[in-house]
């Protein structure tokens, strides 16, 4: 498809929404300064940048440090809306039991050698007793530390009585790569949850609850600070991106995005180590039509 060139997108934009590894997380999980100050400029302009990511509220004290940034995020792929300063979960939605339970049983049928993990909602502060709030099968490998979570050779077995925000799925062999192992998924268990990836370089499915999306959190979320689609732009670089790249009027994706994100997209940023979203943003707030703060 041909795309606009991203100058030309900044005009009427009165929340940006964007997801953070690979899209506004340098690889090691930094950001520039100028990053940081345009982040204070629209805080202090008044336009909401909003983190939308699949990382858990776990996962969003070392972002907070890093960029020094406050308001709410969306996590865990739309399943979790979080105060950013309090790491209170303001709202969430998990996967009832019995849908749960059903995902698990499928997959394991269609998918041999798969390992399952959960993460749920947390209670208190989302920046305390991080490990927690995650367990996994004892088959499940994480690809990061997390300390030393509970463990059980069926994941529901870890499951009864929490409210479970992401069921994660991983096969390690077994012929599959993260998109044949996604589209393999939709096929068997998409009237049940909503089920994407993240990377491209991990077998991993991320599932949620059913028509649970980064889209579909933003869109209420929006919703509740009268904004509506069309004064918002949305930045991101891998699937679970998608959903929030087609909802909003401007969707974009930074060099180097999945084939998915970049089909779903306007436009292409530079990466984040070239700071294309504080580019976006800065020429946000510059535009002719946005109200000047007093």
């Amino acid at each position: 498809m041909t795309r606009a060139d991203w100058t030309g997108l900044t005009g009427g934009i009165d929340l940006v929404a964007t997801d953070l590894d690979g899209t506004l997380l340098r690889e090691d999980g930094s950001v520039s300064a100028y990053t940081v100050e345009t982040l204070a400029q629209a805080r202090a302009a008044g336009l909401p940048v909003v983190f939308v990511t699949g990382r858990p509220p776990r996962w969003l004290p070392v972002v907070v440090e890093a960029t020094g940034h406050g308001g709410v995020a969306i996590c865990a792929n739309g399943a979790v809306l979080l105060d950013l300063v309090t790491g209170e979960v303001l709202r969430s939605h998990p996967i009832a039991a019995p849908v749960l339970d059903e995902v698990v049983r499928t997959l394991r049928t269609e998918v041999p050698g798969i390992a399952f993990a959960v993460e749920w909602v947390p209670l208190g502060d989302a920046a305390q007793a991080p490990d927690t709030h995650f367990a996994h099968e004892d088959g499940y490998r994480p690809r990061y530390p997390v300390g030393a979570p509970a463990q059980a050779p069926d994941v529901r077995d870890l499951t009864r009585d929490r409210g479970v925000v992401k069921l994660l799925a991983r096969v390690v062999g077994g012929g599959h790569d993260a998109d044949s192992l996604l589209d393999h998924a939709i096929e068997h268990v998409a009237h049940l949850v909503t089920v994407t990836h993240s990377s491209a370089d991990d077998v991993l499915l991320e599932i949620s609850a059913a028509g649970v999306s980064k889209g579909s959190t933003l869109a209420v979320h929006a919703a509740g600070l009268g904004v509506g689609p069309d004064a918002v732009a949305a930045v991101g670089d891998m699937p679970n991106d998608v959903p929030m790249l087609r909802w909003a009027r401007v969707g974009l994706a930074v060099e180097g995005a999945h084939p998915r994100a970049r089909d779903a997209a306007d436009a292409v940023l530079p990466g984040p180590a070239d700071d294309g979203v504080a580019r976006f943003v800065a020429a946000v707030l510059d535009a002719p039509d946005r109200p000047r703060s007093v």
